[in-house]
């Protein structure tokens, strides 16, 4: 009832019940309202005359009312000012407060998130005046399950430009994020009667058990120097979930040979081949590699995201499709949400098709680049702190020595100096008595706050450090990943 508030023109929610009484009804409905923190302290009541005329009460009924709950010391009141809410009475017990929310870390060094920092506020906004000031009415309305055609058709030619994908409009779908895309593409493949998938081990935790919970029984796929060990897969294994430009963690390629050999396999055995491209604009020392599906478009699902190059609240991912696959993904993801926000999937094909998309990656490649190289450099005058993987990505996995600090250890120093890590572990498939180490994001923080987390992380990290276990934190060469397993590749 905003018009009847003596100036503070909010609304009042009570439940009045007049089969009470009107005058007991109100007092009533006003004291549990205060009672329970619906009308916190302090709070300027309607005047006598405007709820009077709202609830269809008396003048007198509501000003008797307010008399009563000032003698109760619910309600206060003083000439010139309105009647307020007065504090809790020592009687009245106050409700629980709520549960604290989880503490941010002073720095996120965590792997896979980007400089949100560096948005690019000025092209989005461009992009959505362009959008806006040419947008037909049914914009507004219901969406397509498979995606705006504008946004599909500026993919199938980015990605072709970029990536190498090969590709029509057709065979793309845009999802609300990897993370929902990978649930449908699992749900189709496993309704389809796909039983058994691989996927990388260590690999991304959370994805693989997406891919559980849609039915699959996965296999682990050993990943060395070379990337995933493909000559493991087997004739009952269905389809391949992988991440072959940059794999997750380890920062290795698939090696060519071996991407060959994936590719004999999917035709021979009719699998399908999974490529979540997550990170694929960013490769630093030479151009990226191009996408595996390049190689082999009718058996290969690529996988790519907004999320790391403009920010993972915009939700907006894509899957190219074999062509069979497209009409059972679409009815997939209808049933999921109907359909991904328009007007994000409009703006963004504009950043495509004007190249203001191509020129923030370049930016934050340079960016990227250079934040690597800091921690790299750091990384070597750390005694016995190991970088591995290509100059790529968001992350680099640093191996740990067998007599020093374990990786919960280390986690726990960094946790304790506000610095938020990855640990290497918990992505195996089976966490005992595998190889430990850190992944250390170099993205999330801001240009002026990156130096401040490196500076705490290595405080962290250094071997006379904080907390350091010194003898009683060494455990056996069995736990750590040797530089065998992953070699130094351009760190």
């Amino acid at each position: 009832m905003p018009e009847n508030w003596s100036g503070s023109r909010l609304d009042l929610h009570i439940d009045f019940d007049a089969a009470r009484g009107r005058r007991n009804g109100l007092e009533s409905a006003l004291r549990t309202a205060i009672r329970q923190g619906r009308l916190p302290a302090g709070t300027l009541l309607p005047s006598t005359r405007g709820l009077a005329k709202e609830l269809g009460l008396s003048r007198g009924t509501v000003s008797a009312a307010y008399d009563q709950l000032v003698e109760e010391g619910h309600l206060t009141t003083r000439p010139g000012s309105g009647t307020h809410v007065a504090g809790i009475p020592q009687h009245v017990t106050a409700p629980a407060p709520p549960e604290p929310a989880p503490t941010t870390p002073r720095h996120d060094l965590r792997p896979g998130l980007p400089d949100v920092s560096a948005f690019p506020t000025r092209a989005w906004l461009a992009s959505t005046r362009r959008v806006l000031t040419r947008a037909r009415p049914e914009v507004f309305g219901a969406g397509d399950p498979q995606g705006r055609t504008e946004l599909r058709h500026a993919l199938a030619d980015y990605l072709g430009r970029t990536r190498g994908v090969i590709t029509t409009p057709d065979r793309i779908v845009i999802t609300s994020g990897y993370y929902q895309g990978l649930g449908l593409l699992s749900g189709v493949l496993a309704a389809g009667g796909i039983g058994t998938a691989a996927v990388e081990d260590p690999g991304h935790k959370s994805f693989r058990d997406v891919v559980q919970r849609a039915g699959f029984t996965t296999v682990a796929l050993p990943v060395d120097a070379h990337g995933a060990r493909v000559e493991e897969l087997t004739q009952g294994t269905g389809a391949v979930f992988l991440t072959p430009s940059h794999q997750y963690p380890t920062g290795v390629p698939l090696h060519p040979g071996r991407r060959q050999a994936l590719c004999v396999w999917a035709r021979s055995t009719g699998g399908l081949i999974v490529e979540d491209d997550y990170d694929g604009e960013y490769r630093y020392d030479r151009l990226p590699v191009g996408a595996l599906q390049g190689i082999a478009p009718d058996h290969v699902v690529y996988c790519g995201t907004a999320s790391k190059t403009l920010g993972p609240a915009l939700r907006l991912a894509w899957m190219v499709l074999p062509p069979h696959l497209v009409p059972p993904l679409v009815r997939a993801k209808q049933e999921a949400d109907l359909y991904t926000e328009t007007l994000s999937q409009l703006v963004l094909a504009d950043l495509i098709t004007t190249h203001a998309y191509d020129r923030h990656i370049r930016a934050a490649r340079l960016r990227y680049r250079r934040r690597r190289e800091l921690l790299v450099s750091r990384l070597a005058a750390t005694p016995g702190l190991t970088a591995h993987g290509v100059p790529a990505g968001l992350h680099a996995l640093v191996t740990l020595p067998s007599d020093g600090p374990t990786e919960h250890q280390l986690l726990t120093r960094c946790a304790d100096h506000g610095v938020a890590l990855r640990g290497l572990t918990d992505l195996h498939h089976d966490p005992a008595n595998r190889p430990q180490g850190l992944l250390i994001g170099f993205a999330a923080p801001s240009e002026h706050g990156y130096p401040a987390a490196l500076d705490a992380l290595f405080t962290s990290l250094a071997p006379d450090g904080p907390g350091s276990a010194g003898g009683s934190g060494r455990r056996s060469a069995r736990g750590t990943m040797s530089p065998k397993s992953l070699p130094d590749r351009g760190c």
